[in-house]
Order: structure tokens, then sequence, then C-alpha cells
């Protein structure tokens, strides 16, 4: 990361709207350990904020009003800047997640959410931090190496393995999906997120199976049966 972990973690927020900023500022110095040094609303001012402060993390949105924030990673990433990112927006496409995840963002959180989910995520950082500071790089071994990469830099989301065929990007884009309506089913996941209906199907039931989700039949408009899946209560 861009800094050693020290007594704080420091963090930028980053995007165009303050009132977001305020909130997300809030909801990091909520979290104990974890400080905001620097706040930006466009991509140029993120970079030079990240520059100037060298914090260990940047809350970024994707819609920026210069640049995108996949551009502003992509460019942190091409000046050997080591900081995490977070991508912290409400842009769903299936194209942005896997550009974040390849360009080596910490996670992927969509908008809107709640504190005890950003949280979450800054304590998964933190332990990402703990782990890169108690290895000895030039002395680590395997084990040490798993340890690492299984803190999820550069993944989407930390979590049980998911079944063949399915991607963590994805899987998080439908739970994110199916919370946010409270009441979906698999054609109306799929519009959301941009799968077939099919493919919709199967990343709702697998959380179905893991107690994420709840299914059940009714019927729908036309007088069909349907399953839709809601947040399990």
């Amino acid at each position: 990361m861009g800094a050693g972990l020290s007594e704080s973690v420091d963090v930028v927020v980053v995007d165009d709207d303050f009132l977001v900023v305020k909130v997300h500022t809030r909801f990091v110095e909520s979290v104990p350990g974890f400080r905001v040094v620097a706040t930006a609303a466009s991509g140029q001012a993120a970079l030079d904020a990240v520059r100037e402060h060298d914090p260990h993390l940047v809350l970024l949105d994707v819609h920026l009003p210069d640049m995108t924030g996949i551009e502003v990673l992509r460019r942190l990433r091409a000046e050997g800047a080591e900081v995490g990112v977070l991508m912290v927006t409400a842009a769903r496409e299936v194209e942005q997640v896997r550009a974040a995840r390849s360009s080596g963002a910490f996670g992927y959180l969509v908008k809107p959410f709640g504190q005890q989910d950003l949280a979450a995520r800054l304590e998964d950082f933190r332990i990402e931090l703990q782990r890169l500071d108690e290895v000895d790089v030039e002395a680590a071994d395997q084990s040490d190496i798993d340890a690492i990469f299984a803190g999820g830099a550069g993944g989407v989301a930390a979590g049980p393995v998911l079944p063949k065929g399915l991607s963590a990007a994805t899987a998080e884009l439908v739970l994110a999906a199916a919370r946010d309506a409270q009441d979906l089913s698999a054609s109306e996941c799929a519009e959301q997120v941009g799968l077939s209906r099919v493919t919709a199907r199967r990343y709702l039931e697998h959380f179905v199976g893991t107690g994420a989700l709840e299914g059940r039949q009714q019927y729908g408009r036309v007088g069909r049966p349907e399953r839709r899946y809601r947040p399990a209560r």
C-alpha cells in the first residue's frame, strides 16, 4: 500500500457530490482507526490528493466530471501508487466491475449502502494491511503469500468460493440488486445487471442456498407462477 500501517488508516474520499462526500466521510470516521485526510470532487483532484497525502485507501466513485474513476485507478497504478482503492459507486455495469478488478481495485461497493456495509469493507482492508506488514517479503513462504492473496486485494468481494461458472464480481452485483429491490424475479434481476434470465437465476439460487436470499413461488402479473427473491429475514 502507499504507506505502512500506523496508528490510523488514512483515507481519501472521492465523489463529485459534496453531500455524498460528507456522508462517506462520516461513515469512515465512525470506524475506529480510520480517518479521512482529504476529499476530492474530480479525478485530477483525486490524483493530486493521493500524491500529497500518500493515503492507505481511496474511496473512489466511477462517475467523475473530468475522467472516470477507472481511469483514475489506472493512472495511479501507472504511477506506481500502491494505495488501496475501494470503488464506491452506483455504476452496476459488469464491464465497470471487471475493469475495476483487472485494474487492481481492492473492492467494489454499490451505492446506496449503509455504514455497516462500508465498515465491513474497511475492516477487510485493515486486515489486508496487517497481513502485508507482518510478512517478511524477502523470506515469505507459500502460506504467507496465500494469506496475503486471501485478503482480497484486487478482488471485488471476499467470501465463500462460488460454484464453477459464477464470478465474484457478478455475484456481488446480483446480491446488491436483490437487496436494493427487496423483492425481484430472475427476469428483473437479469435486466438490472445485464445478464440472461437463466444466468441471473443461477446466481440468485446460489444465494438462496447460502442463506443470503429467500426464494418463493408466487403468481406474476399474467397469472403465471414465478419465483421471486428477497433478502433473508
